[in-house]
């Protein structure tokens, strides 16, 4: 059994970003600039917000919080995302989700610019994505895919399962596991929560991609020997043991699943570094396309 590590492979695109940063730096080019807008104050998001902040700087890449209220309405956060439209200083941004109740998450990731959606979020980039057509891929699949490459885990002909269906994750790590490219050409099984038998078809995966949204959902009896597994869902749990007061765990029993496996993401320290990177090559992708 082999830990597939987000950290190795985010520290190995960071400094790849990094070099060609200074690059660009050195001929006068355009240094790319990421901006990310967080509603409310959502100890997650921060967290998660933060952490791209850090990795902005980490690669020469500049960087812009917008910080808004819970309280803001639909149609003021739409007016600064119409500004971030037009910021030429500002290559790609991200508005962090969830979004409070009264704001449709839908209609804010339409009002986002194709040409500056770094998390591959809009109908657009989807679009673009089904038909094998240049785009900036969701950040979360795309993190994944670039794992796989990093192990050179083969992915031709085998069956991967992938275990939930949004917009997000799901859906497209489908339509990217069969494109005919490595990684790819899977023959593929998008499952859900209304699958039926659904430990009969995950004991036939050769990879197994799980996005659910459940602790531990996972377990040894869905999974076959040498299996690759990659745990997409993270979870804080209260432990007192833990000085923060809490661990991170997945939607994988990681502790039961892992000895049956060839391959297996963790959590913390899997999928998660990955989302960030992925970010930051969406952007570096943004920068090269206007230069």
């Amino acid at each position: 059994m082999k830990i597939i590590s987000g950290i190795e492979v985010s520290d190995k695109i960071k400094s790849d970003i990094a070099l060609e940063v200074e690059a660009i730096k050195l001929r006068g080019g355009k240094v790319p600039h990421l901006a990310a807008v967080l509603v409310g104050n959502d100890g997650a998001s921060q967290t998660y917000v933060n952490a791209k902040v850090k990795a902005c700087e980490k690669v020469g890449f500049g960087s812009t919080l917008v910080e808004l209220p819970a309280t803001i309405s639909e149609t003021d956060l739409l007016n600064e995302i119409e500004k971030l439209n037009n910021n030429k200083e500002i290559d790609g941004f991200i508005v962090q989700l969830p979004l409070p109740k009264h704001i449709n998450e839908q209609k804010v990731t339409e009002a986002i610019s194709p040409l500056k959606d770094v998390d591959g979020f809009h109908p657009v980039s989807l679009g673009k994505m089904v038909l094998n057509l240049p785009s900036f891929l969701p950040a979360t699949p795309y993190g994944i895919v670039e794992m796989l490459r990093h192990y050179n885990i083969s992915t031709e002909g085998k069956h991967c399962v992938v275990i939930g269906r949004s917009n997000i994750v799901g859906s497209p790590m489908s339509i990217l596991m069969a494109r005919n490219t490595y990684p790819g050409n899977c023959t593929v099984t998008l499952t859900h929560s209304k699958t039926q038998n659904l430990a009969e078809i995950t004991k036939q995966a050769d990879i197994l991609i799980v996005a659910i949204g459940k602790p531990e959902f996972l377990t040894a009896n869905m999974v076959k020997e040498g299996a690759t597994v990659i745990d997409v869902g993270i979870h804080r749990i209260e432990d007192a043991t833990k000085k923060s007061g809490f661990r991170l765990i997945g939607d994988v029993k990681f502790d039961e699943v892992a000895p049956k496996c060839a391959f297996i993401s963790p959590v913390p320290g899997g999928v998660g570094p990955m989302t960030i990177a992925s970010l930051l090559k969406n952007t570096l992708l943004a920068v090269r396309r206007d230069a």
